[in-house]
C-alpha cells in the first residue's frame, strides 16, 4: 500500500499549484493532508474511488486535516481521548489490520508561548496510540512539527530551543519512539543529511535547501519490517512543505 502525507498550507491555494495533477499521478491508497484551512462545504473535489474524510477547525481558515482513502474505513475518530479537537488536528481511520492516524501537531509558537499546550497534546497522543496498539498496529503520519535530531535540520545550533527544535519537543518525540515505534525514514536512511520536508518562505530557504524534516511516517515496531520504501518528495511544490511517502506490505 502507498501512503502520502502532505501539509498543503491551504488546500485551495495548493489546488492552483498542481495538487490534483500530483494526486492523480501518484495514485496512492491513502492521501493524508494537514493544514487544509477550509470547511468541507467550501470545496468540491472530484475523486472517484476515494472516500473523503475531513476534520476542520472551528475557526475558519485555520489548521484542519483530511484523508482521501481508496478503502472505506471500519470506523473514523476525530480527536482523541481527553482532547477536544476544535482545531481539526487529528483523524484516525480503522482498518482490519491497522489504524491510520494523521496529525497536524500544534506549533509551540515564538518564544515557546504554546509549549504547555503542545506538551499536553504529545502526552495524550502517545497514550492514545498505546491504547490503539493493544488492538492492532498504528501508522502515524503528518506534520509533527518537530525536527528530532540535529541531522533533521540545516542549522541546529542557531535553532536550539526555537519552536520545533526545543529540548522538550525533541524529548517527547524520543518517548514516542522508545515506546515501541519506528521513524520509517530514519530506519531506511539513518545517516542521510540534507533531507528536509519544510522550508521557510524567507531568505530563499528552499533554493538553498536550508530546511527542516518535520513531516513523518511513524509505525508500530510490529510492522516495521513491512516497510518497502519511504521518501521525501522535495521536487513537488505547492506548499512550504513537500509530500512524504511510505510504501508498506500491510
Amino acid at each position: 500500500m502507498k501512503f502520502i502525507s502532505w501539509n498543503v498550507n491551504g488546500l485551495r491555494a495548493c489546488l492552483e499549484k498542481g495538487f490534483m495533477d500530483f494526486f492523480a499521478r501518484e495514485d496512492a491508497d491513502f492521501f493524508c493532508l494537514q493544514e487544509t484551512k477550509l470547511q468541507p462545504h467550501q470545496i468540491e473535489l472530484e475523486m472517484p474511488g476515494y472516500t473523503q474524510v475531513w476534520n476542520s477547525a472551528v475557526r475558519k481558515g485555520y489548521s484542519g486535516t483530511a484523508v482521501f482513502a481508496k478503502r472505506r474505513p471500519l470506523s473514523t475518530v476525530f480527536g482523541m481521548d481527553g482532547y477536544e479537537d476544535d482545531e481539526g488536528r487529528l483523524i484516525t481511520l480503522e482498518y482490519e489490520n491497522f489504524y491510520l492516524i494523521t496529525s497536524y501537531s500544534p506549533n509551540s509558537k515564538e518564544g515557546l508561548a504554546r509549549i504547555d499546550y503542545r506538551m499536553d497534546f504529545e502526552d495524550k497522543l502517545r497514550r492514545y496510540i498505546t491504547k490503539l496498539e493493544q488492538t492492532k498496529p498504528v501508522i502515524l503520519c503528518g506534520d509533527l512539527n518537530v525536527a528530532h535530531r540535529e541531522i533533521d535540520l540545516k542549522n541546529p545550533k542557531t535553532n536550539r530551543q526555537n519552536p520545533g527544535f526545543s529540548d522538550q519537543e525533541r524529548e517527547k518525540f524520543s518517548l514516542l519512539l522508545e515506546g515501541g515505534r519506528t521513524d520509517t525514514f530514519r530506519r531506511l536512511y539513518p545517516d542521510l543529511e540534507g533531507a528536509y520536508s519544510w522550508w521557510s518562505y524567507r531568505f530563499k530557504a528552499r533554493e538553498k535547501n536550508a530546511g527542516w524534516r518535520i513531516d513523518y511516517f511513524v509505525v508500530s515496531n510490529s510492522i516495521a519490517d513491512r516497510i518497502k520504501s519511504t521518501g521525501i518528495r522535495s521536487d513537488i511544490f505547492g506548499s512550504d512543505h513537500c509530500p512524504v511517502v511510505l510504501e508498506m506490505d500491510i
